[in-house]
């Protein structure tokens, strides 16, 4: 049967997972694709009858430049030369360009605009692992509707977006997912597109090959990596041969969707990351050099860096470049502008003329269309400056006509990138107000839990559940009724956005009503200094790239007051307790800061150290030397920590030895045989070593997960029972009964049950990372000894100076007033242990490596699963560990063995608050900043991280407290009833 306690956190995650979806709905920006086709081809600007896109993944520009940056690295510059040898020997017919790509910079997103000439949204990053196929007009869509065949071979992604577009007979299709592997797509590649240009150039009109080993590469081992070296000379070799296998009516486009940074990861806006590679190249002349085009309409850029500026396009203007020198329409939702030198073919400048009129015709059809649409509105600001722009083409003549036309195509390029920036205000309003009601419903909760009776508690919280699901069934159906009535005034809310909101605000005021809960001067006060602050920091950019340094001193403030109980302790034992622990406890936590991962922004005043360096995934020389001693030290701490309780018998005897530390030293030798691979330390064993890993990380999440599950659940006390007759002179013999680990019989069992996801977390984690978790269980373990103490102190004050002394001293009522404080440095532990094991608010920091963890290929839902334990698994175990804040120390007594329950209950409860209001605070300021110029930099990623933490913290709660808690209370109740007996 469902917990009572299970039912009221679900009935809090629903709640918050409505907010979250309707907030996210209104802000997370989306563009409307129009269907329209364009239909008219100039022909006359056409140069070639077949092309070659040649896409190099994640090739950054200094890649290729002839000046890369200072200092020059021996590893990935100057090596793929022949683009500039060419361009140095033939300026008329080689063109180098240094390309912007739009973020988000995901192989995905980037392929849509190099095919549509559209902009990419914030959203579209999520569409990586699994994209539908484009069905907005595209140059792959003209190629068809012209006849044209297309060849294709390398990254499989092409294949989701254009399912149909090529020839069955010459597509030959990769999987792109398989990070590890750095020669398949790229040999694949070499062996198909290479044969097709060399021996069956009449079969085909247009070829792409996309390969993949130097994004591989850059993923894997950095851009610092004899590797990476390796496949740009591959690389330069394939360019060769595509060059000597190409004839005069042959174009090639070789590029990079998009660059890398300095650990060789992509997907956010870091300047590495959007500036990427692009050559042009043909064996017949595409410029007249000696005809000077306006420099105005040539804009440069410098590479970070780099001595000298160069040239500087924008990646999507590829489209309408390719599409009128292959005689193709441009495709009708483009906002490239074509590039000028491509088009330098005659002294008067007409060919170029023609070519940017014929661009810019076309981005006016669209932007008239797009105003026509249901999203019209939209472009009604800008409207005005499209107008004087167009009317200022018209007005000019020779070259100020080319630098207008230009000034046209990118004002309306620049305007959409703004524009699309569009926010539905009501769902955003909608979100805020669902988790800002939801908040006061839980503090409503907690607050009131704390004062029903112990006899009453179960009836009291089985009527909530029942009155909030029933309130949200009329919610319901009053939104729909309502939004029947109102459709009109809900620009942009469908239906079930409107149900939706209803329910969860019906549900919540009933929740708040039927609490009633008490304000009082006490209980603002009581307001947690600590979340506040935290939560206004969200209203900063420089507070929120700075968030990591101010957690850890918020961290290491909360303790601040144990101490000084610490120091006002009775008794020397608990003063030497409080204080050992509060010490350990803060050199942990300085500890695990020493483990760092730096945004962008916080450069010069960061330092990498979580990884080898800046350009390098792999583990520092300390992780590779400390690993292994971490992972056998952690199970002897936790043994060391439960032998003060004599806790250690019973299943922590078998479970701690058999189970945990052989899971921990598997976790870690995953990673130390990945290290190993990537390294090649033992040469070529490549296959061998992943299959051993990939046995390896199945098994020890197996055994954890099944396993562990199994014996935990079928015996979870830990406690050693023993009987023994005694006799007296003067009476009878007696029995009795000794309990080791009594004092600790709720906490002990408990804390195997997070030991169990504690492992699983930890394989999933690097090297660094699980010197930090190990680092992290040992601080928690600090703060439960710190936590029992000083309320040993606290009870010990109350006794000496209460009149009945005695009676207060026997009181060992289990269901103490649990204060919101208490799990406050809990959850901020859960917050350190997120930025201490490599994580940032920022795409960049995503540890794709995760992904293939249990296989060697992106598989559903496995991947998807692996890589968010990597990001939140802290979360979770700090959601999960916060009813040992209640059982910890806790023995069973009065007899009942339920009484924890509803303050484990109130702990959950607390620890979920204190990230919805983080929630709340990032997304509320994320709707106030919606216009801020760092939005999708800094607050929407906060905002995006805030939504998930939230969400992990509440079904963490919920196994922790509707299914742990409740098997321990249980189990608990059987034993000591059957020693009674």
């Amino acid at each position: 049967m469902i917990s009572r306690e299970f039912r009221i956190l679900f009935w809090v995650l629903c709640v918050h997972l409505a907010g979250i979806y309707l907030f996210t709905k209104g802000f997370l920006l989306n563009r409307l694709a129009l269907p329209d086709r364009s239909v008219d081809a100039c022909t006359s600007l056409a140069t070639h009858k077949r092309a070659v896109l040649l896409v190099i993944d994640a090739l950054r520009f200094d890649f290729i430049a002839e000046h890369p940056p200072e200092p020059v690295s021996p590893f990935h510059h100057n090596i793929l030369t022949l683009p500039r040898e060419l361009t140095a020997a033939h300026p008329d017919r080689s063109f180098i360009f240094n390309a912007h790509s739009d973020p988000p910079t995901t192989t995905l997103q980037r392929l849509k605009g190099i095919t549509t000439g559209s902009l990419p949204t914030f959203v579209d990053a999520g569409e990586n692992f699994g994209g539908s196929s484009i069905h907005e007009d595209s140059i792959i869509h003209q190629l068809n509707a012209a006849g044209r065949k297309i060849a294709f071979a390398g990254d499989d992604t092409w294949l989701a977006l254009f399912p149909d577009a090529f020839q069955p007979n010459m597509t030959f299709a990769f999987d792109s997912f398989n990070v590890e592997d750095l020669h398949t797509v790229d040999q694949g590649v070499i062996d198909n597109l290479l044969p097709l240009m060399r021996h069956h150039k009449d079969s085909w009109h247009f070829a792409i090959g996309h390969g993949l080993g130097v994004d591989h590469a850059g993923h894997r081992v950095g851009p610092d990596h004899p590797v990476l070296r390796e496949k740009l000379e591959q690389m330069n070799t394939l360019l060769r041969d595509v060059v000597a296998a190409m004839d005069d009516d042959t174009l090639l486009i070789m590029l990079g969707d998009h660059g890398m940074d300095k650990m060789g990861n992509h997907g956010g806006d870091n300047i590495l990351e959007t500036m990427s590679a692009l050559w042009i190249y043909s064996k017949v002349p595409l410029s007249l050099p000696e005809h000077t085009i306006p420099e105005a309409i040539l804009p440069v850029i410098t590479f970070p860096d780099t001595p000298v500026p160069h040239r500087h396009v924008q990646q999507i203007d590829l489209v309408p470049t390719i599409s009128l020198l292959l005689g193709l329409p441009i495709p009708f939702n483009n906002l490239g502008t074509v590039i000028p030198e491509l088009f330098n073919r005659n002294s008067d400048g007409s060919y170029l003329q023609k070519a940017m009129e014929l661009n810019a015709a076309q981005i006016r059809r669209y932007l008239d269309a797009y105003r026509s649409s249901s999203s019209g509105k939209e472009l009604d600001a800008a409207w005005h400056d499209f107008s004087l722009a167009w009317d200022g083409v018209h007005a000019m003549d020779g070259n100020d006509r080319l630098i207008a036309l230009d000034n046209f195509t990118r004002l309306a390029l620049s305007a959409c990138r703004v524009l699309w920036a569009q926010f539905n205000v009501f769902l955003m309003g909608a979100g805020l107000a669902v988790i800002g009601l939801s908040i006061v419903a839980g503090w409503a909760l907690f607050s009131k839990l704390r004062d029903v009776a112990d006899v009453e508690w179960e009836k009291w919280v089985d009527d909530k559940v029942r009155w909030s699901f029933s309130a949200s069934a009329v919610g319901s159906a009053l939104g729909y009724l309502a939004h029947i009535v109102l459709h009109k005034y809900l620009d942009g809310v469908a239906m079930h956005q409107t149900v939706l909101f209803a329910a969860a605000i019906a549900s919540s005021f009933v929740m708040i009503a039927s609490t009633r809960p008490v304000i009082t001067l006490k209980a603002i006060k009581s307001l947690p200094i600590f979340l506040i602050l935290h939560t206004l920091c969200f209203a900063s950019n420089s507070f929120t790239v700075w968030e990591d340094h101010i957690v850890l001193f918020f961290l290491i403030s909360s303790i601040v007051p144990f101490v000084i109980t610490g120091f006002t302790a009775p008794t020397s034992r608990l003063r030497y307790r409080i204080l050992g622990f509060s010490a350990l406890f803060a050199i942990c936590v300085r500890l695990m800061a020493m483990s760092t991962v730096c945004r962008e922004e916080q450069h010069p005043y960061c330092t990498v150290t979580f990884y080898a360096s800046e350009s390098s995934s792999a583990p520092p020389l300390i992780a590779l030397l400390l690993a292994f001693p971490v992972a056998i030290a952690v199970p002897l701490v936790v043994r060391r920590i439960l032998k003060i309780s004599k806790s250690d018998s019973g299943l922590a005897a078998t479970f701690i030895p058999l189970l945990f530390a052989p899971s921990l030293i598997a976790g870690t030798m995953f990673w130390m045989l990945e290290w190993v691979d990537s390294a090649q330390v033992l040469g070529d064993m490549g296959d061998t070593l992943r299959v051993t890993r990939t046995v390896l990380a199945r098994t020890t999440a197996a055994t954890m997960l099944i396993g562990g599950l199994s014996v935990w659940w079928t015996s979870p006390a830990c406690l050693a029972i023993s009987k023994s007759q005694t006799s007296e002179a003067s009476t009878q013999e007696k029995t009795e009964v000794t309990v080791l680990g009594f004092a600790n019989a709720f906490g002990s069992p408990y804390l195997m049950f997070w030991l169990i996801f504690f492992s699983i977390v930890w394989l999933m984690t690097q090297l660094s990372g699980q010197i930090v978790l190990g680092l992290s269980s040992i601080a928690l373990l600090s703060y439960l000894e710190i936590i029992d103490s000083a309320r040993d102190v606290h009870s010990l004050n109350n006794a000496f100076t209460s009149p009945n002394a005695s009676l207060q001293l026997v009181d060992t009522d289990p269901n103490h007033d649990l204060l919101f404080s208490e799990i406050v440095p809990l959850a901020l532990l859960a917050m350190h242990m997120y930025h201490s094991t490599g994580h940032q608010s920022t795409f960049s920091s995503i540890q794709w490596k995760s992904a293939f963890i249990l296989g060697k290929t992106l598989s559903f839902p496995f991947s998807h699963v692996s890589i968010a334990i990597n990001a939140f698994g802290s979360f979770f175990l700090g959601a999960l560990a916060v009813p040992l804040i209640v059982l910890w120390n806790l023995p069973p007594l009065p007899l009942s063995p339920s009484r924890p329950r509803p303050n484990a209950l109130r702990a959950a409860l607390a620890i979920s608050l204190y990230f919805a209001v983080l929630a709340f605070g990032a997304a509320a300021c994320a709707a106030v900043l919606r216009r801020h110029l760092m939005v999708w930099k800094i607050f929407a990623p906060r905002y995006l991280g805030a939504g998930f933490g939230l969400w992990v913290v509440d079904v963490g709660v919920l196994a922790g407290v509707g299914v742990g808690v409740g098997r321990v209370g249980e189990e608990i109740g059987r034993v000591f009833g059957r020693v009674r007996s």
